[in-house]
């Protein structure tokens, strides 16, 4: 599934929560996802747990 694909569920995601539960469901749903994608990144491999200690001039390249 491409990413465009991926960020368009999500909005429909975002946009049939506010619209139906209002704003405060809407950065619930907002909040979870952002959650999820960080969960989705450690376990993938993409990202490391220690990412975000490090300051910005102890960053590998």
């Amino acid at each position: 599934m491409s990413l465009a694909v991926v960020g368009m569920i999500a909005g429909m995601a975002l946009g049939f929560a506010g619209y139906f539960g209002g704003f405060g469901a809407f950065l619930l749903v907002a909040a979870l996802g952002a959650v999820g994608f960080v969960v989705g990144r450690l376990l993938e491999g993409d990202m490391e747990f220690g990412d975000f200690f490090r300051t910005r001039g102890d960053r590998r390249r």
